[in-house]
């Protein structure tokens, strides 16, 4: 049997370069090697924003649409709402029971959020205890390996750590899933900072021709080149960056490269260069999107595949959690 990936994005909104540089193109690759879980993860989104709950429904869609859109196959991945599998829910209170209290309180992303969000009260249970949920998430499908980023590897620790324990306790019923390095390219956004949705500097992969060009047009660039005929550094340009990752044409790039170095070309020809290479990866994807989206009744058809799939193998789980926690037989 193949081993079985899992992983999940929370709905945020609709999907950026960002995501499919660092993760979704490296899911695609992954259907053909692995069994393959992919899980909108909708309750963790209702830890930051459960006061704010109108969006989620639509933000599911969104990341659904893309991930179809950028070729992950309902046919050869299993592809769900994590609401929809009840036992995610079910496995994280189990867990809850024998998770130290420790543990959470010392996880470096808890402390550092707490810190820089400061619109947000996560003062709550749920904010603290989410890697249980994250832990049964993964534990739940006895997934083998997660595809994260190497800042993203320790993580994975405490999922480890919480299998450990309940095997312990109890029975070996968890494999220890393992870290699946997946190749993080820096992708920046217009104004150079990370790109992210939050920091209003996203190119969406669901984004018109003309919204792309006119977020190109306007990101920042070496700010030491102020003029057409000031020579410039690509390795201080954000435009550069991108072109790393998605130019493919290694006489293109030296082309570009010397032509700002040189002053031989300016930043609107770079501009442009990488906006036709985007177009060129974005078109086929964002066709293929369409044609999902104008179809509903197979949205829903997708989740309930999906679920079903999910349920099942969940479900076989849970029966093996219940029984080696001594609870009665169902």
């Amino acid at each position: 049997m193949r081993k079985r990936v899992f992983s999940g994005m929370r709905p945020t909104g609709r999907l950026h370069l960002g995501h499919l540089a660092g993760a979704l193109s490296n899911w695609v690759r992954l259907q053909d090697d692995y069994d393959c879980f992919y899980c909108i993860v909708d309750w963790h989104a209702m830890m930051s924003e459960y006061a704010e709950t109108g969006s989620i429904r639509s933000n599911c869609r969104e990341v659904l649409l893309d991930w179809l859109g950028v070729g992950l196959d309902p046919d050869r991945s299993t592809i769900f709402l994590q609401s929809h599998v009840p036992q995610h829910a079910e496995l994280h209170l189990a867990l809850s029971m024998i998770s130290p209290l420790g543990w959470l309180e010392r996880n470096p992303t808890y402390k550092e959020q707490i810190i820089n969000i400061q619109n947000k009260d996560l003062s709550t249970y749920a904010f603290l205890g989410y890697p249980v949920l994250q832990a049964a998430d993964i534990l739940l499908y006895k997934g083998d390996l997660v595809p994260v980023g190497e800042d993203q590897s320790a993580h994975l620790e405490l999922s480890r750590e919480i299998a450990r324990r309940f095997n312990h306790l109890y029975r070996d019923i968890f494999p220890e899933p393992e870290t699946l390095l997946t190749r993080t390219p820096k992708v920046p956004g217009t104004d150079g900072r990370k790109m992210s949705k939050s920091y209003g500097n996203a190119i969406n992969i669901a984004d018109t021709h003309d919204d792309i060009w006119g977020k190109l047009r306007t990101m920042m660039t070496d700010p030491a080149r102020e003029r057409r005929k000031d020579p410039g550094d690509p390795d201080k340009c954000p435009v550069w960056d991108i072109h790393k990752v998605f130019n493919l044409d290694p006489e293109e790039r030296d082309h570009l490269w010397d032509g700002c170095k040189n002053a031989g070309i300016g930043c609107i020809d770079c501009k442009k260069a990488l906006f036709g290479h985007l177009m060129d990866l974005l078109r086929p994807i964002q066709e293929r999107r369409r044609a999902f989206e104008s179809r509903e009744d197979g949205i829903l058809e997708v989740l309930r595949k999906g679920a079903k799939r999910a349920g099942t193998v969940a479900g076989e789980t849970m029966s093996q959690v219940v029984d080696s926690m001594g609870f009665v037989d169902r």
